[in-house]
């Protein structure tokens, strides 16, 4: 038995949503959908423009990858993350809220100085999220914050495809698959963003390497990586790259291919407020399924579900008591 159900790595941000409408996102050029990288200079900007509306979820712990190590946690996997925060009141919250949703972490040893990472997630009537992250020191994340051993002691790694934006982070994203794949350990990867695929595709593929285990991605993102509009092609293109993947389709469900079989996963239909943190859900109830054995398809129902839950409140993470709620629900059904 492994320690770990899986071992993330990812930007350690804190969230800030704020519920804004299309109108306001064109007068600040702001890509409605996206994952936008900027500076201090034009978060302060956006911020200030933003003054006085309804926060939601202020200083909240963020991120793709923690998000999903948090979900499997709190369902009873046992995580690991690998992330970066400064010696500042926001990395105190980030790494509290790791410690208090039990995933263990790289963060012992003495903070640096710097700027923990931001990302202020705006959210419009429709649901969507459009998301301006300043990464702070997120950006310096090196094969200094891997534990190969936690690796080793991990049944999946779990790669957040956003690290492909910064140098130093890429390259710990490939040290990590290449130290999985010595000790045998299943590797996965979120594709995470649109951008991502169309913006850096060649780190991408430096990421995946020769292949992966797994890879989790949207309809657009699936898409995006075949540079096709056809799903058929999509489907090709990721059988590719990975013995398995998810495919999420929004308000369609997912399709899951486990090596053999293509299985389409009905949605869970719920009145959508707010999409961040969906697919960080999907992704983390899913890798807890699949750990504790469960087939794909059965995993896949349990992620959609969460997914579910997730849209339909505000911030990217449920409240503590509901995930093994959910979880005992589903599983005795």
């Amino acid at each position: 038995m492994k320690k770990y159900k899986a071992y993330g790595i990812g930007a350690a941000l804190v969230d800030t949503e704020i519920k804004v409408d299309d109108r306001e996102l064109a007068a600040m050029n702001v890509d409605k959908g996206l994952m936008t990288l900027v500076d201090q200079e034009r978060q302060r900007e956006l911020l200030s423009h933003l003054e006085g509306h309804l926060v939601k979820a202020n200083h909240a712990s963020g991120g793709s990858a923690g998000n999903s190590m948090i979900a499997t946690a709190q369902f009873g996997g046992p995580t690991f993350m690998s992330c970066k925060v400064a010696a500042d009141n926001d990395g105190d919250i980030y790494l509290s809220d790791l410690e208090a949703a039990g995933v263990n972490h790289c963060l012992n040893g003495e903070r640096e100085s710097g700027i923990t990472g931001k990302c202020l997630v705006l959210i419009t009537p429709d649901a969507e999220r459009s998301m301006n992250t300043y990464l702070g020191i997120s950006e310096t994340l090196s094969v200094a914050q891997l534990d190969e051993q936690a690796i080793a002691d991990s049944e999946y790694l779990y790669i957040e495809g956003y690290l492909v934006t910064s140098p130093t982070g890429r390259a710990a994203a490939v040290r990590a698959r290449e130290i999985a794949e010595a000790a045998g350990v299943k590797t996965s990867l979120s594709f995470s963003d649109p951008g991502m695929v169309e913006f850096f595709r060649d780190g991408i593929a430096e990421i995946i390497g020769d292949r992966l285990d797994l890879v989790f991605c949207n309809r657009d993102e699936a898409l995006g990586w075949a540079g096709s509009d056809n799903m058929d092609d999509a489907i090709a293109a990721l059988k590719a790259v990975a013995n398995s993947f998810v495919i999420t389709l929004g308000g369609d469900g997912a399709l899951t291919w486990d090596g053999a079989e293509l299985a389409e996963i009905p949605p869970h239909r719920v009145e959508a407020v707010d999409t961040n943190g969906a697919g960080d859900m999907f992704a983390g109830a899913f890798l807890y399924a699949i750990t504790r054995g469960e087939d794909f398809p059965t995993a896949g129902r349990f992620a959609s579900l969460a997914a579910g839950k997730i849209v339909a409140n505000y911030g990217p993470r449920l409240p503590a008591a509901d995930y093994p709620a959910l979880r005992d629900d589903f599983f005795r059904a």
